[in-house]
């Protein structure tokens, strides 16, 4: 995950595709969380847990306690945000937002592939 002047961008692999990964990006001001999957399931959440489907990522969440535990001043300055869940074998990033994500798969470059500075070629 990072942050750049335009977005925040998150890469997640795709199971058995070695060579593409799905690019998420959100490019409004938006409140990230990233914890593991272990520390999630110990959240107290007043709402039941439905709506999760084996094998999928991404989804939409309404009434966790990450959102309606954020400041009145930013909600009600970004109203109306949506929560988006990002689900994966390792961790969970929350992420709110008033603007939809974008969704992009892209070409996976390999760390071997990175230049000495650090960076990725240009492709």
């Amino acid at each position: 995950m990072r942050w750049t002047n335009e977005a925040v961008v998150a890469d997640f692999l795709i199971p058995d595709d070695d060579d593409h990964m799905l690019r998420v990006q959100f490019r409004d001001e938006v409140i990230v969380r990233i914890l593991d999957e272990m520390a999630l399931s110990t959240e107290h959440e007043s709402t039941p847990k439905e709506g999760l489907v084996a094998n999928h990522f991404a989804y939409r969440v309404e009434g966790a306690v990450f959102e309606s535990t954020q400041s009145e001043t930013w909600r009600s300055t970004r109203s109306p945000a949506n929560h988006y869940r990002f689900v994966t074998g390792w961790a969970c990033v929350d992420v709110l937002s008033a603007s939809e994500p974008s969704f992009e798969v892209i070409n996976r470059v390999r760390i071997s592939e990175r230049d000495a500075s650090g960076t990725t070629p240009q492709m």
